[in-house]
Parts: structure tokens; sequence; C-alpha cells
């Protein structure tokens, strides 16, 4: 097949942006002509499996964004202040490029806006990918968008939700929607795997000494200059070490894992970039080391090394990606229950040995649950940790590894 996946964005660092990566990659792997429309200027950085990467110049630069980050040559706006005039000249211009590259068997598009408009817009056959991000942070009460989105949704092939938390929000804010499908996200299991641990803390440096030059940490979307020497200083010793990833934004939640590592004999890495990170790092515990933005390249070989990986969130999350590579790569994810977040503890629970399983999850902005629900699983005896790594990485490659999640959004609707 001949398929245009169109992608607003980047093709790392973000939720969606790892999404689109891996479906060119393993699309392209199966046999499929695949062409990525976005707005990554070094594709060369990433494996996509030989997929061909078109850019979009966009009207004035504008990009309609639900979470303020900086774009490097872009100007990003919210998405919900985007005048109408705006909105439809940033769907002129992706379709163009679309039509540009038909004939297509299918055109397969992220996010309800501006997704399903600009592969509505194309005319050729499509389906569309909702990742949440946009329901919650910027179409949830804005009858505007939700008309739109609900308009263009309805010429689609068919709609992908990731959970049954997402097929609730996508009924919720844009109302009925016909063929809605049920597909979680995926994790590569072979780059997040099982590692021994000097195996690990090895290929980690050896990444991190890769890292392009970020004098004074300009770069928020580069790791932080030095990170090579601040990681092996680090762990130059063995002692418990608990993990978070993901955005630095406040709905990821990362202040209530900060309180409540208070009382924990632990230390704490913090992996990511936004604006939060400055009160963060001022509320942080003495030790914690923040490392800035890391690849999947970084945290394959970061995540081996962490005893605990917390998701603490405390917005809806369309699923919980974060914590299925932790699970993959052996260290027990620790989420809070609510939204996707929730179906993920579910899956890993079914796994793990009863007597474990409420050692998954923890209640959503409980800092004194969560702080219980650390400490003993950093106090686990070898055998009982061992059992968590072996049932959780089982359970990722059973239910959500990317081959069979990209097959799956091909299949006949």
């Amino acid at each position: 097949m001949r398929l245009l996946l169109w992608h607003g964005y980047l093709l790392g660092g973000t939720g969606s942006n790892v999404y689109t990566r891996a479906l060119a990659r393993e699309w392209s792997r199966a046999g499929h002509d695949v062409v990525v429309v976005c707005q990554e200027r070094a594709p060369e950085e990433y494996d996509l499996g030989g997929a061909q990467v078109v850019n979009v110049e966009l009207p004035n630069g504008l990009l309609p964004v639900f979470v303020m980050d900086r774009y490097a040559g872009l100007v990003p706006k919210y998405l919900q202040d985007f005048t109408p005039g705006e909105r439809g000249a940033y769907v002129d211009a992706n379709a163009a490029s679309l039509r540009e590259l038909l004939p297509a068997d299918l055109v397969f598009a992220n996010h309800v806006l501006m997704g399903a408009p600009v592969a509505a817009a194309s005319g050729a056959p499509f389906r569309v990918k909702a990742h949440g991000s946009e329901l919650e942070y910027s179409m949830r009460g804005q009858p505007e968008l939700e008309s739109l989105g609900a308009d263009s949704l309805a010429a689609a092939d068919a709609t992908y939700v990731g959970s049954a938390h997402i097929r609730e929000v996508l009924e919720d804010v844009v109302g009925h929607v016909d063929r809605v499908l049920e597909v979680p996200p995926g994790v590569d299991v072979d780059e997040f795997t099982l590692r021994p641990r000097d195996e690990a803390l090895a290929a980690l440096l050896d990444e991190a000494r890769r890292d392009p030059p970020n004098p004074g940490n300009a770069q928020e979307r580069l790791p932080d200059e030095g990170n090579a020497e601040r990681l092996a200083a680090f762990f130059a010793h063995d002692a418990p070490t608990v993990l978070y990833f993901g955005k630095l934004i406040e709905q990821k939640g990362v202040q209530l894992l900060l309180e409540a590592m208070d009382g924990i004999d632990a230390r704490l890495v913090v992996v990511g970039f936004g604006p939060y990170r400055a009160t963060l790092e001022a509320a942080a515990p003495p030790g914690t080391l923040f490392t800035g933005a890391l690849e999947h390249r970084h945290l394959a070989q970061l995540l081996p090394l962490a005893d605990v990986t917390v998701v603490p969130s405390i917005f809806p999350e369309a699923f919980g990606m974060v914590a299925a590579e932790a699970a993959a790569a052996g260290s027990p994810p620790l989420l809070a229950r609510h939204s996707g977040l929730a179906e993920v503890a579910a899956g890993l629970e079914e796994s793990y040995p009863p007597q474990l399983r409420h050692l998954a999850s923890f209640a959503t902005g409980d800092a004194d649950d969560l702080r219980g629900k650390l400490a003993e699983l950093l106090a686990l005896p070898d055998e009982d940790r061992r059992a968590l790594r072996t049932a959780g990485r089982r359970t990722v490659v059973e239910r959500w590894s990317w081959a069979g999640v990209a097959a799956r959004l091909l299949a006949p609707v």
C-alpha cells in the first residue's frame, strides 16, 4: 500500500511524535510505501524504516499546539486561539502537500484537530488517530472546535482511540462518532528490553557521549550538557532509584512525586523538558538528577537502572505508553489510577502475582498513597522484584508490541 502519514509536529520527544515514527518504521518494514508529512527537519536522526519525510511550509509559520512548547523557525499558538482564517490557511497548506503526494491508498492523520480536517481536505480515503491531548487541552468547552472535529470525523473511514477512556472522552467532546476502534499505542519491545545493570549503564554513558553540544542547556529539546559525566557520577554507586520521564508540565503531576519522595530512602531521576522545570528543580529533594530531554536511545538504557518508574499524572491520559515502556525494560511502573493509565495498570495486574497486584497503581493525587507504595516496592525482596519484572515484560510483549499495533491500524473496517 502507499500510505501518507500526516503529523503536524516533530518525530521525537513526546507521545504522538514517538507514535508517528513508530508507525512509519513498522509500516515500512512491512513493505508499504510510506511518506510522513510533518514538521521534522532532521528525520535522519530517527529509524523510520526507509519512509520518506516531507515538510509543510506553514502560513506565517503558525503552528497550532495544545501545550505550549518552542519550535525552531515556527510560531506556536494555542489551537483554541487560532482565528477561523488561520485555521483555514493551515488546513489548506497541509492538504495541498498531501494532494501533491497522491495517489495513495490511505491518509492516516494524527489528532482529531487539525488532522481530521487536513485529511478530509486531501480528498483521499483517510483514518484518524485521536491522541487525547487535543480533546482535553484545546477542544473541550470550545463549541466551534467541537463541531469542526465532529464534522471532519464523519467522513473518516475509521477513528482510532488508544483506550476505552479516550473513546468516552471523544464522544463527550464531539458527540457520537461512527466507526470508532480501540487500538492501544505500542512499545518497541526489541529496544525496550531487560538488560543487566552494568551493560545498561555502559550503553547509557555511550549514548550520552554522542549527544550534540547544548551550551547552557539553551535547547530544551536536547539533552542537558555534560549528561555523560553527571550520569556516571550519579550511578557510580548502587542505591534505590526512582525515575520519572515525560513532559515537565503541572498536569503530569511531577510535583506530587517530589512530595511523595519526602521520607523515601531513594534517589530520583527526572527526565524531560517543559515550562515547569525550574519550579520542579527548586522543589526537588537534594541529589535529584534532572537530565533534560532524552530520546529512546537513552531511555532504553536508563530504565533498567531504575527500581521504579512513576507515572504521577493528575490529568486524563489517553494511554500509559511511558508505563508500558518501563515495564518492557524491567522497571516496574507505579501509575496514578485514572483514565488510560488505569487500563495499563489493570493489564499489568492480570499478570502480577496476586499479593503484588496492589503495587501497580496509587490513588490519583494522593502523595501519601504514592509514598507508601513506593516504599513497599523499594523494599521488595529480590524474588518478588524479579517476578514483577518478568510479568511486566510479558504483558507488554503480548499486548502492546508496535508490529501488532501497526497491522491493526491497517486492517479492513
